[in-house]
């Protein structure tokens, strides 16, 4: 793991303010857990009032638009979640390349649009079930996130967060072995080496995210190359996510 894990909650299409309640608790609990990085990426909505209510944790938006402005009803560009207080935006989850049609190169634009608004990227690759029985789990996802980079990259080690989630694991409780989290990872970190160089790549934190919970958290996080975690609806009470961030101050000081 690296030297301080990062832990990120996805609120996705969940949140009203009394949701910041939940934020709140997070917040005041996490300063008590500096050995880890603690972020959540609430909607949009609550972006600004997240931001002004937390001291300790990190607030990101869950998606931003390619472009700076303009004609596009509905959507909201890098510039504004940033000016609303989102200092990270996560792109290419898997929800949005499916539910939303998003191709490598839209994910790769986005990105280099949120790095421009001065925001940080967690960027999600995965691969589906066919996939993994196919045996080309490995070779799609290194595929389909060098694709998905950005060329305005200057600084991976500070600017880049890659999340590993495995579509098929994301909601469902099923989650792969450790073995195949860390031959995964490893594979994701041999591709930033080679990108990036042995230093800037080796210092990319590297998350894992699909049904991670309080009670699998720490065997999780104790595989190869595994930075931290990308939780999703164990995130929606400060209870569960803070059971994952114990977990990974644990890991921390093994």
């Amino acid at each position: 793991m690296a030297e301080r894990p990062y832990i990120v909650g996805n609120w996705k299409m969940n949140g009203t303010r009394a949701m910041l309640a939940q934020a709140r608790a997070i917040d005041r609990a996490s300063q008590n857990l500096m050995k880890v990085e603690v972020a959540i990426a609430p909607p949009y909505t609550l972006i600004h009032a997240t931001h002004r209510e937390v001291e300790q944790i990190g607030v990101g938006a869950q998606d931003c638009h390619p472009d700076p402005e303009g004609a596009h009803t509905g959507d909201i560009s890098a510039t504004m979640a940033a000016d609303a207080g989102a200092k990270f935006a996560i792109l290419g989850h898997s929800e949005r390349r499916q539910d939303h049609g998003e191709s490598n190169a839209l994910v790769a634009a986005k990105a280099s649009a949120a790095l421009e608004a001065g925001m940080r990227i967690i960027l999600c690759c995965g691969e589906s079930e066919e996939t993994r029985d196919a045996g080309k789990a490995e070779s799609f996802v290194t595929r389909q996130l060098k694709a998905s980079l950005p060329e305005n990259l200057e600084s991976p080690e500070e600017s880049l967060t890659v999340a590993y989630e495995p579509i098929w694991a994301i909601g469902t409780g099923r989650t792969p072995t450790v073995e195949d989290i860390g031959a995964m990872h490893s594979a994701i970190r041999a591709l930033l080496v080679e990108l990036y160089g042995e230093e800037q790549g080796q210092l990319v934190r590297i998350l894992y995210g699909g049904s991670v919970k309080p009670e699998n958290a720490r065997e999780l996080l104790d595989a190869d190359e595994v930075g931290g975690a990308l939780v999703g609806g164990a995130s929606l009470t400060a209870e569960s996510f803070l059971g994952i961030v114990m977990a990974a101050a644990d890991t921390a000081d093994a």
